[in-house]
């Protein structure tokens, strides 16, 4: 067992002699096994030695110019690639009033990745190929839109393949820092004719009855049928351009938005977003309410003034004005839960 010990602790290599580690160079006997190990302090030095980066395993690295050139090529090719669909799109944000909000939505983009810059992680350089099959699958569903005709998957490609770079380029890191922005491409996009019908039909047939229990409420001669609300001798027609689809989706928008500028409790930017729906019904009511008082208390031409030229402003006014007293409801509930919080800290 003696001459054991002796030729192990022989062919170990020489041990540093600088008084800094002197300490570490006791040895530890174990007899069990006969063999040296290095003392506690030692083995404690070796563990807290920092390794190689790992996270540099998975790609290789390379130069930023070359990423930079890439990314050049690449955004032209996505601009030459989606030309026509840029074209349509453009074409239904003027021509269709429930989509002109899409002029708005890519300055919006760049706004809230600025302001969340501070959170942003470090970009290291290279391909990463996880965001490279990410863009083959959108190359795919695109080539499959276009073969099927559908115009609203082409242009859904748009925010997936931005997105998708943004991984190749930038990495898993960027690419979740960056979603919840890009996410919001996705409003620029027109929904399907189909989905714009199953939409727009419930919203009809609620927007006339609350509009209907409201001009009772308040005492006038309303009754409903469908989408028809006989308002005395006059007759309102609840169209699908008035269901409210348009400033559901704007009000929708706005709650996504303060959700993410907000940078509060979790909880608060999901109530924000949840209450878009009922703020959107109630600001839509409001226009087919105020629009029939017009036709019973002043004349036909103002009505038909309000409801096609001033309700649009309307809305936006009860909208931003029942955000503003949700917003104020949750900061007072938040800090007065935080006060009760420290008084009862105080106590203890």
């Amino acid at each position: 067992m003696t001459q054991r010990r002796r030729k192990t602790a022989a062919n170990r290599p020489a041990v540093s002699l600088d008084p800094l580690y002197r300490d570490t160079q006791k040895e530890v006997v174990r007899p069990e096994k006969g063999l040296v190990e290095p003392a506690d302090s030692e083995a404690k030095l070796l563990a807290a030695t920092p390794g190689p980066d790992k996270s540099s395993w998975n790609y290789p690295s390379i130069p930023w110019n070359y990423v930079g050139a890439f990314g050049a090529v690449t955004a032209l090719l996505v601009a030459w690639a989606y030309w026509p669909t840029w074209g349509s799109l453009m074409a239904a944000w003027i021509k269709e009033p429930d989509y002109s909000h899409g002029w708005f939505v890519i300055p919006i983009v760049g706004y809230l990745l600025w302001n969340l810059k501070e959170n942003r992680p470090p970009i290291r350089a290279g391909f990463h190929y996880g965001g490279l099959i990410m863009l083959l699958g959108v190359v795919l569903l695109r080539v499959v839109s276009r073969w099927a005709f559908f115009d609203s998957m082409d242009g859904w490609t748009i925010p997936l393949a931005l997105i998708s770079l943004a991984w190749v380029l930038g990495g898993r890191g960027f690419f979740f820092w960056s979603l919840p922005a890009m996410a919001f491409l996705f409003f620029m996009v027109p929904l399907p004719f189909r989905v714009e019908s199953e939409l727009s039909r419930p919203l009809q047939w609620i927007a006339t009855r609350a509009s209907t229990f409201v001009l009772q409420l308040i005492g006038q001669p309303a009754i409903s049928e469908g989408t028809t609300i006989l308002l005395g001798d006059q007759t309102l027609e609840v169209e699908r351009a008035c269901s409210g689809l348009r400033i559901f989706v704007g009000v929708f928008a706005l709650s996504y938005v303060y959700a993410m500028l907000m940078r509060r409790n979790w909880w608060e930017g999901i109530v924000i977003v949840l209450a878009s729906i009922p703020i959107a019904l109630i600001a839509n009511m409001s226009r087919i309410v105020i629009t029939g008082l017009c036709y019973q208390w002043l004349s036909g031409e103002w009505a038909r003034k309000f409801s096609h030229d001033l309700a649009g402003y309307f809305m936006i006014g009860i909208a931003a004005g029942l955000f503003g007293m949700l917003i104020f409801y949750l900061r007072w509930l938040i800090q007065d839960a935080q006060t009760l919080e420290q008084v009862a800290l105080r106590r203890a």
